[in-house]
């Protein structure tokens, strides 16, 4: 996905009575913004969550393979790998921590939008504007396009805070497979998700028709 979206006052059109274009813009702008933090910060937890894994397969095969002894240094081994194994479940959650901000300002968008969708219909019924702000949406359109990016993201959110408390409990290199490919692919995060931002930034004018 391309970089950050800055909206300037020349790629603005600004509403001279509410200011409704110019916000309703603004907010798909932080839409493309967030989804492009939330990219960074997924390719940083899978590049985590593959050391941990690493180490926890690691940790497992020698387990398997040492004879307890009392001469053994074995001991003293799995302590350090037992931290090293803490330190990238540390990183993990730092990178979910951040994430979770990230969902809590598209809910703050999305606020925003059914605060516009709740003015408009105030303004001018349940069948909002005649005249479009941009090309053909409503209120209700912009404020169902926030709904569906929102719920994908917080899904896709709860999925990766699942796979943190499990990943670092699996000694199956199968299972810990499954968990990186669901972290990397994100399930939740639909072709149909992008479609809905590529729709929200077309019709406020961030990309050309």
């Amino acid at each position: 996905m391309e970089g950050d979206i800055t909206v300037t006052q020349a790629n603005r059109k600004c509403s001279a009575v509410t200011g409704s274009t110019r916000k309703i813009k603004d907010n798909a702008a932080d839409w493309h913004n967030l989804m492009v933090r939330w990219e960074s910060l997924n390719e940083d937890g899978f590049n985590i969550a593959g050391n941990l894994v690493d180490i926890r397969l690691t940790r497992s095969q020698s387990d398997q393979l040492v004879v307890v002894d009392e001469s053994s240094s074995a001991p003293s081994q799995q302590t350090g790998g037992a931290a090293e194994l803490q330190d990238e479940c540390c990183k993990l959650q730092d990178v979910i921590d951040r994430m979770v901000v990230v969902v809590k300002k598209m809910e703050r968008l999305t606020a925003s939008q059914q605060g516009f969708q709740d003015l408009e219909e105030f303004q001018f019924g349940l069948e909002g504007r005649k005249c479009p702000l941009f090309h053909s949406w409503t209120g209700k359109h912009f404020n169902e396009s926030s709904c569906v990016l929102l719920d994908s993201f917080s899904q896709e959110l709860k999925l990766k805070q699942t796979i943190l408390q499990e990943l670092a409990h699996t000694a199956t290199s199968d299972l810990c497979m499954v968990y990186l490919s669901c972290w990397l692919h994100q399930p939740f995060i639909t072709p149909q998700t992008r479609l809905t931002l590529e729709a929200l930034l077309l019709e406020t004018g961030h990309h050309p028709l």
